[in-house]
């Protein structure tokens, strides 16, 4: 069957592209610009100049650090993760018990719960145990908010797993330690995949969590970092688009590579 070209549904997709674009070009322009240059050009234009020395300068005003901080903060999130939610799926999906399935929904009860609402006591909690302003006291709090929703993402992906696997795992005299490792991780690795790629992108984006929960800059992150370098950089805009580019950039070639992971996990969340 032919089917006629929608015109309307692609001149309103230009259009939108254009609207996403446009920001994108401003930022890229800006950052491999000049100061100087981007002064005499202004923010609109074509580029007259290319240069690193941005990017350079951020690197030695100390953005380095906080790029380096926010990758150690996104690590320690994921190894918790993955050390935790797997587990956690693989009981939740083959147990037959009421209570972990009611601790299911109720720890469900957490995407609910949005961080602004809980920050205050996490602050406590976290200077009481004397973790603040550590990466240990970022982590954990970080962690915790990551692992309802990939908790959620996980044991869709192991519900799709056939229940005579199972069966036939039983027949071999397999325990249920043996199962998991052997048969459920194996193939749940899209779900892993989907849960890896989910958490570091809310761990290096995470802003409020190391806000509240650092002060000096040996801990503060990139996010962190790019509010304290427009309040004291304000007037030099390429410097700042090059430090906002070296933020962007991890998280770019994180989606890149696992983008078909992240959706096809994120689209098994409703299986069976």
């Amino acid at each position: 069957m032919r089917t006629k070209p929608n015109y309307f549904a692609g001149i309103f997709a230009g259009i939108w592209l254009a609207i996403i674009i446009l920001p994108v070009y401003l930022m890229l322009r800006a950052a491999f610009e000049s100061k100087a240059a981007y002064a005499g050009e202004g923010p609109i234009g074509l580029p007259t100049m290319f240069t690193l020395q941005n990017f350079a300068d951020a690197i030695g005003l100390g953005f380095g650090k906080f790029l380096l901080n926010a990758g150690i903060i996104t690590f320690g999130t994921v190894v918790i993760v993955c050390l935790v939610v797997p587990p956690l799926a693989f009981a939740i999906v083959r147990s037959r018990s009421r209570l972990i399935r009611t601790v299911f929904r109720t720890m469900l009860v957490g995407l609910a719960i949005p961080a602004q609402v809980v920050v205050l006591p996490v602050y406590y909690l976290i200077y009481q145990v004397g973790l603040y302003d550590t990466y240990l006291g970022v982590i954990l709090p970080t962690a915790a908010f990551a692992i309802p929703i990939s908790t959620l993402i996980l044991t869709g992906a192991m519900r799709e797993i056939s229940g005579e696997l199972y069966e036939a795992m039983a027949i071999d005299g397999a325990n249920s330690f043996r199962t998991f490792a052997r048969l459920v991780i194996p193939l749940s690795r899209g779900g892993i995949a989907t849960i890896i790629v989910f958490t570091m992108l809310n761990a290096w984006n995470g802003f409020l969590l190391p806000l509240v929960l650092t002060r000096s800059q040996d801990v503060m992150v990139a996010t962190v970092g790019l509010s304290l370098f427009r309040q004291n950089y304000s007037t030099n805009i390429p410097g700042l688009m090059a430090a906002i580019v070296l933020t962007i950039i991890p998280i770019f070639l994180v989606y890149l590579f696992a983008r078909r992971s992240l959706i096809s996990g994120l689209m098994g969340v409703g299986g069976k």
